[in-house]
């Protein structure tokens, strides 16, 4: 039996950009619970992971003021399968909505989500 394949999904945490908005705001919106929170919402789909599959899907989203995600869009897409994960995983997150002036406002995001197979066996032979 070949070694099993660890599957990762690597969410880069500093990559959480703010898109250009209207209005400047106090508070960026942010999944309740970190990064983490989507982690555990991402779901590897099976035939990427059959096909070897690999990349980053870039998400924008709208995060209303009540921590709802009501908007999303695919900005750099991986394949459909792990671009619905991707999208799937956001919706089942509890957000916190952005802020301004002390009050929840709607905000666009945009996630990446990687998916990457990862620790793949060494040939130790040289």
């Amino acid at each position: 039996m070949n070694s099993l394949i660890k599957i990762f999904v690597v969410l880069i945490i500093s990559s959480i950009c703010l898109l250009a908005q209207e209005k400047e705001l106090d508070k960026m919106p942010s999944p309740d619970g970190g990064m983490s929170a989507i982690a555990k919402n991402v779901k590897y789909p099976i035939s990427a992971k059959e096909s070897g599959i690999e990349g980053k899907v870039l998400i924008t989203a709208t995060i209303d003021k009540t921590g709802k995600v009501t908007k999303t869009e695919i900005v750099n897409s991986v394949n459909e399968d792990c671009d619905k994960a991707a999208i799937d995983a956001i919706k089942k997150t509890k957000w916190l909505p952005a802020e301004k002036d002390g009050k929840a406002v709607s905000a666009e995001i945009t996630i990446p989500i990687q998916f990457k197979l990862g620790c793949k066996p060494k040939d130790s032979k040289k």
